[in-house]
């Protein structure tokens, strides 16, 4: 699924999802759970305002963003606060 996806680029320049757009839906990041790159490709693997997991995909020649995973009822860690 093509998504929109607004980043912010932190003192080292790379940038980080801020929100990501799902049609009408705009959801805040609120926290990078994890990220790694692969060759053509990086991901990120993000919480939402809304509580959803959300692995996302950025194709760095096409500059396109794409959903790959979401979850509602991922486990959270003890002591995450919902």
């Amino acid at each position: 699924m093509k998504i929109h996806v607004d980043c912010y680029a932190g003192h080292r320049g790379e940038e980080t999802p801020r929100t990501v757009t799902l049609g009408e839906n705009v959801i805040r990041v609120t926290e990078v759970l994890d990220q790694w790159l692969a060759p053509d490709h990086r991901y990120f693997k993000c919480r939402g305002d809304d509580g959803g997991v959300y692995l996302i995909r950025h194709d760095v020649a096409s500059e396109q963003w794409q959903l790959v995973y979401f979850s509602l009822t991922e486990a959270l860690p003890p002591g995450t606060p919902h």
